[in-house]
């Protein structure tokens, strides 16, 4: 380690600056469109993003813009109109919003533990997990890679429940099913959702969401529910909530998803290359990839050996060379304060805890150079178990 020198630009975990760099002209012509516009809410921008995103994702997909992923999961389990107790089925390893949607809403979350090499729900859990109170199963298409739609979606259709996809994290990946057909992800179940966090995939620059469906009349309800519960002004048919993707936000997206392809492509380049970089490695698992999933690599996770301080002794040793990581998620939802009152205690869920412990994110975005990464590979290579 010592004869190999970093490179001569700082490796970020994220680096949006250097993202936007190349399309600063056209994101600044469409922030000035919109500010001479001055129709701030539900301006032009607001539809024509959504059409493109619905172009996009094909399947006929219509597209609800709304202010944030975490209104997006909330809207989708309001259009189900399920009664307060009814059971929704999460990942027990997801980030928190997707049982809070739930729980906001007076319904229960019901976790259900997750495949060790995808991460994602595991059917056969779900199915263990399935009562005659279920309403839905809420699958997370975690870290960009799909879960297993079509198990999903065949326990959802054999039970009569909902099936939700929180695809927050894999705007792009397409799932292949047993018969060749080949599903986007985001548009198998009843609704879809998608976050425009700045971090994510496609990001935004402020809060933003979407919820996708191929049900016209799911749709407008969707729409209404988002817009106060009216389908025109000071007429409102049903509770709803102030959701809206403001235009500035759908102008600059506009921009962005035109480049969602190519950066799609530079992540996945960057993961082969850590593949590579990784292979071998005693102490580290690289990410699998499920064969009927594509992987379009929110995040380069890796699992490091399940010993007491292993991975806060690679995180420690990854700052010291200049490799900045990130642990998704440290804290399994059903043993957050927040909620206890389910009545779930550690060990119930052992695959999504141990992840807890062992999971650890590595730089990942368009614009890591060969050169950056091959520096973390080595710092990686270079790291064993004390």
């Amino acid at each position: 380690m010592s004869s190999l020198l970093p490179p001569a630009t700082p490796i970020q975990i994220l680096d949006l600056r250097a993202q936007h760099a190349p399309i600063q002209t056209e994101l600044d012509a469409a922030l000035r469109e919109t500010l001479l516009e001055a129709a701030f809410i539900q301006g032009p921008a607001v539809q024509q993003f959504a059409t493109e995103l619905g172009h996009y994702l094909g399947a006929h997909t219509e597209v609800v813009p709304c202010a944030n992923g975490t209104d997006a999961l909330q809207l989708a389990l309001m259009s189900l109109r399920l009664p307060p107790g009814t059971e929704i089925i999460v990942p027990a390893f997801t980030y928190v919003a997707t049982l809070e949607a739930a729980a906001v809403l007076g319904l229960v979350p019901v976790p259900a533990d997750v495949l060790p090499d995808t991460f994602n729900l595991d059917p056969a859990a779900v199915a263990a997990a399935l009562t005659p109170r279920t309403g839905a199963i809420i699958a997370v298409h975690l870290f960009g890679q799909c879960a297993d739609l079509e198990a999903l979606r065949q326990l959802a259709n054999q039970h009569q429940v909902a099936l939700i996809e929180d695809n927050a994290q894999a705007i792009g990946a397409t799932f292949t099913t047993s018969s060749g057909e080949i599903w986007a992800a985001g548009t198998v179940g009843e609704v879809g959702t998608t976050s425009f966090f700045p971090s994510k995939n496609l990001g935004g620059f402020g809060d933003g969401g979407a919820l996708f469906t191929a049900d016209k009349v799911r749709a407008s309800y969707l729409r209404q529910l988002a817009n106060h519960g009216q389908s025109r002004k000071y007429h409102h048919e049903h509770i709803g909530l102030n959701s809206r993707l403001d235009t500035v936000q759908a102008a600059l997206l506009r921009v962005k998803l035109r480049y969602l392809p190519q950066w799609t492509a530079a992540r996945q380049h960057v993961a082969a290359q850590y593949d590579a970089a990784l292979l071998g490695h005693s102490h580290l698992r690289r990410p699998a990839h499920d064969p009927r999933s594509t992987h379009v690599f929110h995040q380069y996770t890796v699992q490091v050996a399940d010993k007491p301080g292993a991975r806060e002794a690679l995180q420690q040793h990854l700052a010291a060379h200049g490799v900045p990581s990130a642990v998704y998620y440290p804290l399994p939802n059903h043993l957050q304060p927040a909620y206890a009152y389910l009545g779930y205690q550690q060990g119930q869920f052992p695959v999504a805890e141990r992840l807890c412990r062992t999971v650890l994110s590595l730089p990942m975005h368009p614009m890591l150079t060969p050169e950056q990464v091959a520096y973390v590979g080595a710092v990686l290579q270079a790291w064993e178990v004390a």
